[in-house]
């Protein structure tokens, strides 16, 4: 007796990759038809978005509502105040979460999903401006809305035209599109992106240089007069494995490594430390990113470096501080 599952087909490893091919390149030869026409009505929602005196009430149903939560979530993020609302729950109550002053998106691949109907009436009963997005100009949804942002009408990348997966790639991006828009226009700093994401991997990544550097008095720095042997001191008891040598302005004028004193064996026994030191060493600046310090430290295969603030009135490469990159593995970062 059947019950209704289809028999497994034995499929091949290449079928497989081909056909997962053929679905990337699909969605990608869409996100590129949209690219070329995007026109004034994203522009118009972008302003529209940004003017809001209110919140952004996002709304979608099955796909589009899931779309349409990580529209929420993606705005919140980056500055623009906005939440999701399920259309069904908002027939039965939840229409009071729109107030005059709200703008209200609604995502709809067809544009004539039935459960979107209250949600429209009552926006167009307090006079909330809706901003439509869908694939088919004339459906119920772009009639009701006052901007309309119609992205390409493509085939899916289900064989049956069926399962939303072109679609749902075209209103991710046209989502992550407006709220990178918009945060460009409210000169949203990374700073206020810090204070949004203070935990996780991202929080970790938005850390600066400041925070996690070792500062004087503690720095391991010699004069360029010093004996080798006081160098070798300074850097074994820092314990970061490199010396900073300034003159007398407390200048950084170079750098002694592990490696500088094994190019320089032959002459340690009566060098002092400007003859030793590499005179064009690599160094950070405090508001620079963990992330972007670590990839300095891999690609110029060193554990350390000096921070030197490049905005300072006078002497401006005095170092204000070091970083090993233990003090980035201990963050989590890799």
């Amino acid at each position: 007796m059947s019950v209704g599952f289809a028999i497994p087909r034995i499929v091949g490893a290449d079928h497989i990759l081909r056909r997962g091919v053929e679905v990337v390149a699909a969605e990608a030869d869409a996100l590129r038809l949209m690219a070329k026409q995007l026109d004034a009505s994203f522009v118009a929602a972008c302003q529209t978005i940004y003017a809001a005196a209110g919140r952004i009430v996002i709304t979608g149903m099955g796909k589009s509502g899931h779309v349409a939560r990580k529209w929420a979530a993606t705005m919140a993020a980056t500055g623009t105040p906005a939440i999701y609302v399920h259309p069904a729950e908002a027939a039965h109550g939840d229409l009071g979460m729109l107030i005059a002053g709200d703008v209200l998106i609604v995502i709809s691949n067809s544009g004539n999903t039935g459960e979107l109907r209250p949600f429209l009436r009552y926006a167009k009963s307090i006079g909330v401006e809706v901003i439509g997005v869908a694939s088919q100009p004339e459906s119920l949804v772009m009639q009701q809305a006052s901007l309309k942002l119609c992205y390409p009408a493509v085939r899916e990348a289900c064989p049956a035209n069926v399962a939303p997966t072109t679609s749902t790639t075209l209103q991710i991006a046209l989502g992550d599109a407006l709220a990178l828009a918009i945060m460009d226009m409210r000169g949203f700093s990374l700073e206020r992106m810090k204070n949004l994401h203070p935990g996780g991997t991202l929080g970790t990544r938005m850390t600066s240089v400041a925070e996690v550097m070792t500062s004087s008095p503690k720095l391991p720095v010699i004069a360029e007069g010093a004996q080798m042997s006081e160098v070798v001191d300074v850097m074994t008891s820092s314990g970061f494995g490199i010396a900073g040598v300034i003159d007398m302005a407390g200048r950084l004028k170079g750098v002694i490594t592990d490696g500088d004193l094994r190019r320089n064996l032959h002459q340690l026994h009566n060098a002092n430390a400007a003859q030793v030191m590499n005179r064009a060493p690599v160094t950070v600046e405090p508001q620079m990113l963990v992330d972007e310090v670590l990839r300095i430290l891999n690609t110029n295969e060193i554990t350390a470096a000096f921070v030197i603030e490049p905005e300072a009135a006078v002497n401006n490469r005095v170092p204000i501080g070091v970083i090993h990159v233990h003090d980035l593995l201990r963050l989590g970062l890799n």
